[in-house]
């Protein structure tokens, strides 16, 4: 069981909770490879990280989606290369834009309720509580939000990618003439399958990376009601900047950029 120091000094040290944050990260990995999974909440935290975020992200996946085929149809163009105008938009897009955008809208709105939420439950004493009826925070909190997350991740980044293209395809017909055959056409020779297991996979870690940052800011939250508002913006910036710097190392290996190779 993992326990919570209860030095004042420690309360807004960014160091200090990522540190927290491994360890619990370690926590939570433990558990998954025995099997010690709770379906307590599990339902619950899965509504919140999946149907309650559905709006924000199916609509900044539309437009980004067009602003981004916009931009890159207007630069093909100039070289006659219209007709891939959809494989130029799969590659980032889909591989890249889409995931992390997703993630991020999740970061906002989802970590930063798992921060608040249990950072005032932290604040109150209810953790205590947990521990005095023999109830691991870990089990209870924590695992059933780090499962949610992973698990709703990889599924509105499956839909961000759908309307995404829908909204690329649309705005390529109307402002370049390019026929959705033809778009659909280039998306599906540039985007395989393995592009988008990679995906999914990237989808799930930055889930789980959410959650437990999330979790991590909650538990560590000192100093009262402000103190919970200080977790819950630092949560989201750490899961910000955890997401890109993820991202970028996945991305060296999932997609080969140093000659390593991997066979799905």
């Amino acid at each position: 069981m993992l326990k919570l120091p209860t030095d004042e000094n420690l309360e807004y040290s960014w160091f200090y909770r990522c540190l927290f944050a491994g360890l619990l990260g370690g926590q939570v990995f433990t558990r998954l490879l025995r099997g010690k999974i709770s379906a307590r909440n599990l339902l619950e935290q899965m509504a919140i990280a999946g149907p309650e975020t559905l709006t924000p992200v199916l609509l900044i996946a539309l437009f980004s989606g067009m602003i981004f085929t916009i931009q890159t149809a207007r630069e093909l163009t100039k070289f006659g290369a219209v007709t891939v105008v959809g494989g130029a938009f799969s590659l980032a897009f889909c591989r890249e834009l889409a995931p992390v955008l997703t993630a991020s809208i999740i970061a906002g709105q989802v970590g930063s309720a798992y921060a608040a939420e249990i950072g005032a439950m932290q604040v109150t004493e209810q953790i205590d509580a947990l521990y005095m009826l023999k109830t691991d925070p870990i089990d209870y909190l924590v695992m059933p939000r780090v499962i949610a997350c992973s698990l709703m991740l990889p599924v509105l980044t499956i839909l961000a990618l759908i309307v995404g293209i829908a909204g690329g395809t649309f705005i390529a017909a109307i402002a370049y003439d390019l026929a959705p055959v033809i778009f659909l056409r280039s998306v599906q020779e540039f985007l395989g399958v393995r592009d988008l297991v990679n995906v999914l996979l990237k989808s799930s870690i930055f889930g789980m990376l959410i959650a437990v940052i999330g979790c991590s800011w909650g538990l560590t939250t000192r100093g009262g009601v402000k103190g919970v508002g200080k977790a819950a913006t630092s949560a989201v910036v750490t899961s910000w900047v955890s997401i890109f710097i993820f991202d970028f190392f996945l991305s060296l290996l999932i997609f080969e950029e140093l000659g390593i190779h991997f066979k799905i």
